[in-house]
């Protein structure tokens, strides 16, 4: 069933592309977004705190399954939300993720990558984005009016 908009009233829809610009200012913007990447014939999830280099996003990890992972299929996926109360917005990146060694590596230390918990993560993970997309949600919560107000008794 296809629905037509009334007479004279254009409907504008409440979601919208993102320009890459756009996408690169957000990405700028975060530092915790999650990445997607082989592992045991599966595609695992994982968050991690992240800085942007030109058009890198750059991660620190330790040993284990994540790097692994990464360096057995260098495929993969990043993504990062955020949202207000009136909008959403979403952007997810493919690429290809190589491990940064010497001096690469080293001149990560310029960027703003401050590590969430304290683990050793001695390993500098570069993912090359070859395309980036987003998208921009205008919320219309309809479920809001149930939220309890604190100041009605």
């Amino acid at each position: 069933m296809v629905l037509d908009e009334p007479r004279g009233v254009t409907m504008l829809s409440p979601v919208s592309v993102l320009t890459e610009q756009e996408c690169w200012v957000l990405l700028r913007r975060l530092e915790l977004g999650r990445l997607a990447y082989h592992h045991s014939d599966a595609v695992q999830l994982a968050p991690v705190n992240y800085a942007v280099a030109g058009d890198h996003i750059i991660f620190r990890t330790g040993e284990g399954a994540k790097l692994s992972g990464l360096l057995h299929d260098a495929d993969v996926a990043f993504e990062v939300d955020t949202t207000t109360d009136d909008e959403a917005l979403s952007v997810i990146c493919r690429g290809v993720a190589v491990e940064l060694c010497g001096e690469q590596a080293l001149m990560t230390d310029q960027l703003r990558l401050r590590p969430w918990v304290a683990t050793h993560k001695s390993h500098v993970i570069a993912i090359r984005v070859t395309s980036i997309s987003g998208r921009r949600f205008q919320l219309t919560k309809p479920w809001s009016h149930m939220t309890p107000n604190p100041t009605q008794g």
